[in-house]
């Protein structure tokens, strides 16, 4: 027998055809439902993508921000000031022993004579300093730090290299690290906080939405209970409601991302700019679009179960 004269297979193929048909009639009536209130329908786009918006939002700055920490140009190195009249070879061994370390990328070596002539190309006092016997210029060197580098990695260093003979000062380029560092912490915990928070608030507007739709549509779920119908059945136009309005909320939510980024991009970029930096403002590309569309329609849905369970069943229907 032939698969096309089973008659189990054609039963199976006419129950998902019927299924599809099912479903495909269900999303059809909740479009329409929610277009024919199309001014409540935006009210709940809006503030669910408002919802949305910010803790997304923040999550893009923490982001960046630790991109900002590992890959800036400006990243941390210290600065190794030698005593006047300090020998070269010490010079050379410090850096030496700096080169030996892996936290360090690269080492610059500047000797008292060329410290002397890049003084006279920059300044217009080279007639001053020829009046002086002696070069007063020390030697000095600057240690860069692979990407990754910590502050810790930075303070060792900064000890090792103060123990050197004939060193005067070490500078320590650490402050923009630690605020870097700082205000990502902060920005990833209240991110996180206001995720739950406002995850919650966009689950809430979409519950009380479709608790108006059931209100709206008492009668005739109680028609169709009469008629036998399931609790899926019944349940399930306002799982689609919800998965509507969530993830309406979240194209609102990227629609209000995009405008911000559109409007703060000019003053971060100068800013940037300022600090020999290029922008390259990363997170905002395909994979995150789709969990935040994943993300408005599941608490859509889930905002759904919550007031179709309590409200259907507080009023005995099914």
């Amino acid at each position: 027998m032939s698969r096309k004269d089973d008659p189990f297979a054609q039963e199976g193929r006419s129950g998902l055809v019927g299924w599809g048909r099912d479903h495909g009639r269900v999303v059809r009536e909740a479009m329409h439902h929610i277009s024919a209130r199309l001014a409540t329908s935006l009210i709940v786009w809006l503030l669910v993508g408002i919802a949305l918006a910010l803790p997304a939002g923040l999550y893009l700055l923490q982001l960046n921000l630790a991109d900002v920490g590992s890959d800036w140009d400006g990243r941390p190195g210290l600065s190794v000031y030698f005593k006047v009249d300090t020998p070269e070879a010490e010079l050379r061994a410090l850096a030496q022993q700096l080169r030996a370390e892996p936290q360090v990328q690269e080492v610059e070596e500047t000797s008292s004579t060329q410290a002397l002539a890049a003084f006279h190309a920059h300044t217009g006092l080279s007639d001053a300093l020829e009046l002086l016997e002696e070069n007063p210029l020390p030697a000095s060197l600057r240690a860069m730090l692979v990407s990754g580098a910590t502050v810790p990695d930075l303070e060792r260093l900064a000890a090792i290299a103060g123990k050197a003979s004939g060193v005067q000062e070490v500078v320590v380029e650490k402050t923009w690290l630690e605020r870097v560092s700082d205000i990502t912490t902060v920005v990833s915990r209240l991110s996180g906080v206001l995720a739950v928070l406002f995850g919650v608030g966009a689950l809430l507007v979409t519950a009380t939405s479709v608790r108006l739709a059931i209100e709206a549509r008492l009668e005739e779920l109680k028609v169709q209970t009469l008629v036998g119908a399931t609790e899926r059945q019944l349940r399930r136009p306002f799982l689609y409601f919800g998965a509507i309005y969530g993830a309406g909320g979240a194209l609102v939510a990227l629609m209000l991302l995009s405008m911000t980024l559109l409007v703060v991009e000019t003053p971060l970029s100068r800013l940037a700019g300022s600090y020999g930096a290029t922008l390259e403002f990363t997170g905002f590309d395909p994979a995150f679009l789709l969990v935040m569309l994943c993300t408005g329609a599941g608490l859509g849905v889930a905002g759904a179960l919550v007031a179709a369970r309590q409200r259907l069943h507080d009023l005995e229907v099914l």
